[in-house]
């Protein structure tokens, strides 16, 4: 599969090459790019990590006068997220925006993104997320592992859908509930009293029109754009982890920079998750009230009941803080005291 990607990327490479040199004059071919860098996300373009991608994109080409060019290959074009991040790291594409779950294998200390029921508010988890003294360990876990964190966003909390009605924690007992293969959230899942069942986002509709699973968990963008209000009756804000998407680059693509190129997509980086965070918050409204259009009802989960939620993560956070260690996990979980 590895060389089979690399065989693309080169590809891929070369065609845009041709294209560059057979548009641009010489001079341009002198001060510009010969070739766009391509930057790869495994989602659709109806997204929050679409809009991230090319708006990251959009502002690089700005902010360089055109003298920088990415293109997106959304869709898993240029593979998974394991293919993705390998890739990353030997150079052979220098950008990918994804969520920080499928990286935990390549940096464990990132499952202190995994830790539920922190955060009672979105704007609670982006505080924490954008502190300086996390956001500056966060960072150095990339560095150390051969990668570059250029920018974080969210979209919104993941939250659960269901055919039944929560009335309170018995309602969590047995569900089938589908989850992305993340230990953490087997562990939270297991401890609220569901069963939760690993399975790729793709089989998730059939899933549930087959009865393999009751329910599952996703931003509501994602929801909406996948019917799931087709085979759900109640959507529950759980809101148990947010969802978060993450700019990456390769360390070796960013040290062969000039200092003025750095700058450039570092800057560019910071306005496009100001710009995914602000796209999320406007979706999300959006997603609701077409939900409730499309017959779904909203539950939210009370005070009481939360704090219980809170009560059978604690073992969950004991298990994150033997990976994390306590400093880094209480500079994230500050935020929510």
């Amino acid at each position: 599969m590895k060389k089979y990607l690399k065989t693309v990327l080169m590809f891929i490479l070369v065609l845009s090459m041709t294209f560059s040199l057979v548009g641009c004059g010489n001079e341009q071919e002198e001060e510009g790019q010969r070739y766009a860098w391509p930057l790869a996300t495994c989602s659709t373009t109806d997204t929050i990590t679409h809009v991230f991608a090319t708006n990251f994109a959009e502002q690089v080409d700005k902010l360089s006068d055109g003298k920088m060019k990415i293109q997106v290959y959304p869709q898993s074009a240029l593979g998974g997220d394991r293919e993705l991040m390998e890739s990353v790291k030997d150079g052979d594409i220098p950008f990918v925006v994804m969520s920080p779950a499928p990286q935990v294998s390549f940096m464990p200390q990132l499952c202190v993104f995994d830790s539920p029921c922190l955060f009672s508010n979105i704007e609670q988890a982006r505080a924490a997320y954008n502190g300086d003294e996390f956001m500056d360990a966060v960072k150095g876990i990339y560095d150390n592992a051969g990668y570059t964190l250029l920018g974080l966003a969210d979209q919104g909390f993941r939250v659960m859908s269901s055919n039944d009605s929560f009335e309170d924690m018995s309602f969590f007992k047995g569900q089938k509930i589908r989850t992305m293969e993340n230990t953490y959230h087997i562990q939270f899942w297991k401890a609220v009293g569901a069963s939760p069942t690993p399975m790729s986002f793709s089989e998730v509709y059939i899933g549930l029109q087959q009865g393999t699973i009751d329910a599952q968990e996703n931003a509501y963008t994602l929801i909406q754009s996948a019917k799931l209000y087709e085979q759900q009756k109640y959507i529950v804000e759980t809101n148990a982890v947010p969802d978060y998407i993450t700019l990456v680059a390769s360390s070796d693509f960013m040290k062969e920079r000039t200092e003025e190129e750095q700058a450039i997509i570092n800057e560019a980086a910071a306005i496009a998750q100001q710009a995914a965070c602000d796209a999320a918050d406007s979706a999300e409204q959006t997603c609701k009230e077409q939900l409730i259009e499309d017959g779904m009802i909203i539950q939210q989960i009370d005070e009481e009941n939360w704090k219980e939620m809170q009560k059978c993560s604690e073992p969950v956070y004991e298990n994150i803080k033997k990976v994390t260690g306590d400093t880094l996990f209480n500079l994230y979980a500050g935020e929510a005291k």
